[in-house]
């Protein structure tokens, strides 16, 4: 019965933003106004159409986990197939002077894999050639730490970042290392250097001890698989208000999107809590070092070379998250950058050969590329309510009557589509709420990391901080703070001309709304700022 409701909601919803989308161009193109509202509407439309592309998206993947033909390429632990033997595996993780804690917690957790051929590898990635007083003996006790878990330690020369440290090491394995390198073992039996799988995790990330056999067992099952990734999972959520809310944000990412891009053969690696089949690796000559976002430009490497993927939907592993606005500004600047640099090359794959992928993969790849102009999208809907309650300027040619009988039924649909959805897997209005405020706040950042991906910039890899929450100054948050003044201004302002002006009620009622929820939106960036909350 809740398939069945659950379907015809999905329909509806999708019925409702065709017909919206149909009736908003329409009266774009009939409408006659001066050039300079023309094109406010018009940087209006665009924000809107792109917002409904990415709803349909969003719901086209809940049509496929609900009733894609495709349903025999789902994986799932209650179809694990018999795994007859145990090839060696490779288990490793790239380290730039991570906190040796944090350290410490993930190799353990490593050691204790209850998978019986495996084999551990820590990447020391640190600038050691670069001055720094601590650095000697921060080496030390790396190395102290190695040898007491037992675990591979491995070092070359810097270059390339994360996907340089995984290309150099998966030449190690091919017999071919890099100039410079050092590999001590502390392993009881040393690695034969034959794993057929490579299995990589960040620094911060605590696996379960049954996480290998399952994802070996379908890679086994399937050899034209090149990787399984598996969902992340944040555990300082509890008593920390941003690393709460972007693991939610995520949420909504690892749950609908990514069944759905796996029944597609379309599903990208997210760079941990993830298994390759090292020849696929190798096949596609290693992580794409052009690009920080390594996994995803990867993945679409994968793909272009006839190679599968797919996403098992069970949180194996658990990370830590940003636990202030700067540490996750920061790392959504990074995904933001790589990501939207890598559209360039989507778009230019696409034009020189179409046929090379499915057109679901050229869909999802188009989505998942151009998720971060959000930014863009979330100041234009801002600003448009803003400069017509101040200075009347138009970017919506209809009636109010017009706006509310096609407007009301596509928001009302598509919102309670999507909290219905994630209701379903058992998340609540407030949890998604704070994850879609905290991506709102972000729309700045977003802002900048894609004008500046589309104009080439490759930008540096880096790690997202450890070191606890910060609150960040006022002024590096004053573009939020600026506009949440004219937001609440604008609405204070729009409530006197309807009181003295008496014209255009509804038109003024309706961009007051519109700004006084920009503004409880905006001013959120108050509370997240102090993101620690008190612990019991």
């Amino acid at each position: 019965m809740a398939t069945t409701s659950f379907s015809l909601l999905l329909g509806a919803a999708m019925i409702c933003i065709f017909l919206y989308l149909m009736v908003r161009t329409s009266l774009f193109i009939i409408a006659d106004y001066h050039w300079t509202e023309k094109g406010l509407a018009l940087a209006l439309l665009m924000a809107e159409t792109f917002t409904m592309l990415h709803a349909f998206g969003y719901f086209l993947n809940i049509f496929h986990v609900l009733h894609s033909p495709k349903q025999g390429r789902r994986i799932s632990m209650d179809r694990v197939p018999p795994l007859r033997s145990y090839p060696p595996v490779a288990i490793i993780v790239a380290s730039y002077h991570e906190p040796l804690a944090v350290i410490e917690d993930t190799l353990t957790c490593f050691y204790n894999l209850n998978y019986p051929n495996k084999h551990i590898y820590f990447l020391d990635d640190t600038r050691y050639d670069k001055p720094g007083p601590d650095l000697a003996d921060y080496r030390v006790r790396v190395d102290a730490l190695c040898e007491r878990i037992g675990v591979n330690l491995f070092r070359r020369p810097w270059r390339g970042a994360k996907a340089g440290m995984i290309n150099d090491f998966l030449h190690y394995l091919h017999g071919d290392p890099p100039e410079g390198f050092t590999l001590t073992s502390f392993e009881d039996e040393p690695s034969a250097q034959d794993e057929k799988y490579i299995i990589v995790f960040d620094a911060d990330m605590n696996p379960l001890p049954d996480f290998v056999e399952p994802l070996v067992a379908f890679m086994e099952d399937n050899p034209a698989l090149a990787f399984i990734q598996t969902p992340q999972y944040y555990t300082n959520f509890e008593f920390n208000r941003v690393a709460r809310a972007a693991g939610l944000q995520q949420a909504v990412f690892y749950e609908y999107i990514c069944e759905g891009k796996s029944l597609q053969d379309a599903m990208f690696c997210c760079g941990t809590n993830v298994i390759f089949n090292r020849q696929a690796l190798w096949d596609v000559g290693g992580f794409e070092e052009s690009s920080v976002t390594e996994d995803f430009a990867t993945s679409l490497k994968f793909h272009e070379q006839g190679w599968s993927s797919a996403y098992l939907n069970k949180v194996c592993a658990f990370g830590m998250g940003p636990e202030d606005l700067g540490g996750y500004f920061k790392q959504q600047f990074r995904w933001a950058l790589g990501t939207v640099g890598l559209f360039r090359t989507i778009v230019g794959a696409f034009f020189r050969n179409p046929r090379r992928m499915s057109a679901a993969k050229w869909w999802e790849y188009f989505l998942s590329g151009t998720h971060y102009f959000v930014g863009w999208v979330l100041f234009v809907m801002m600003l448009c309510p803003v400069l017509f309650l101040f200075f009347s300027v138009p970017s919506y040619f209809a009636k109010p009557e017009i706006y509310f009988l096609f407007f009301v039924p596509y928001i009302l649909l598509t919102l309670s589509l999507f909290l219905f959805s994630m209701s379903q897997r058992r998340y609540s209005f407030r949890e998604l709420a704070q994850g879609i405020l905290l991506q709102a706040l972000c729309f700045p950042v977003y802002m900048k990391a894609s004008l500046l991906g589309i104009l080439g910039f490759r930008g540096t890899f880096g790690i997202t901080p450890k070191a606890g929450a910060v609150s960040l100054p006022l002024h590096a948050l004053w573009i939020q703070v600026v506009l949440a003044v004219a937001c609440f201004s604008a609405t204070w302002w729009g409530g006197l001309r309807f009181w003295y002006e008496g014209e255009t009620p509804l038109a003024l009622l309706t961009n007051a709304a519109w700004c006084f929820y920009h503004f409880l939106i905006l001013s959120s960036i108050f509370w997240f700022n102090y993101p620690e909350e008190k612990q019991p």
